[in-house]
């Protein structure tokens, strides 16, 4: 199923709606999907995170970045002292993160960590594990819930690399719904409520149109030392796909 149609930015954003912590140093905000974080070369020019912030803040930085279908939490420093600050906490993998991911299947996650090291594709728009060429990567994951066929799952990122999450949950035969680049199947609501009845000669659309990956959690310390913890609630459609689940447990 082609959900192209589906992966469009949001129109007329406001960053003023997006932010859930602010303070002399960084700025916090709750990231649309199928915003990107910097700005693409691409010819329709969408819309990025970084555009908009620096129309209110002027010379405002990105700490770090989520892929473009990837909701939640995401820091923006407004001073050069701030973000050196944080790009030091990135360096030495001080930063901690939270993910939550629904992923396809049940599973029993108690701290399972995997360790495995991650290369690019010669693209760029993907990876791949490679034990000989890869950068070493960490995840650690938590099943919070399980469902009559999927799981809804923490994941703690001790590395940054590209898709990490994505292609870590993909090796332990978890891949994140919607995510078909690494094995991810699409979820309908006919696959799990009961007496579910679809009109005649209508297309069922999945649940949610994007990778189900939601940057939960993000803590780091200030400039004083002073810890920085902020939770980014859930996405609109990642809610709807979570409620649904538990409804038809």
């Amino acid at each position: 199923m082609d959900l192209s149609r589906f992966k469009k930015a949001p129109r007329n954003i406001s960053l003023d709606d997006l932010i859930i912590f602010e303070n002399e140093n960084y700025v916090v905000i709750n990231k649309p999907a199928f915003v990107p974080s910097l700005d693409e070369r691409t010819p329709d020019k969408s819309v990025s995170i970084l555009k908009i912030a620096r129309e209110k803040y002027g010379d405002i930085q990105l700490c770090h970045r989520l892929d473009k279908e990837t909701s939640g939490a995401l820091v923006l420093a407004k001073n050069p002292a701030a973000y050196r600050n944080l790009a030091m906490q990135f360096e030495h993998r001080e930063v901690q993160k939270e993910y939550h991911a629904v992923v396809n299947g049940v599973h029993d996650f108690d701290s399972i960590s995997v360790f495995l090291p991650i290369a690019p594709l010669k693209d760029g728009t993907a990876v791949r594990i490679d034990k000989l060429k890869g950068k070493m990567a960490e995840t650690i994951f938590f099943t919070v819930k399980s469902y009559s066929k999927h799981s809804l799952v923490r994941c703690i990122p001790i590395t940054g690399r590209m898709h990490q999450i994505r292609v870590h949950l993909q090796c332990l035969k978890a891949p994140i719904v919607c995510d078909p680049t690494y094995g991810g199947d699409m979820i309908f609501l006919s696959q799990i409520k009961r007496k579910f009845n679809l009109k005649s000669e209508t297309e069922e659309l999945p649940l949610i149109k994007r990778v189900a990956l939601h940057a939960h959690i993000i803590r780091f310390r200030d400039l004083d030392e002073s810890v920085i913890e902020v939770t980014a609630p859930y996405a609109h459609d990642f809610e709807v796909l979570v409620n649904q689940l538990e409804k038809s447990k």
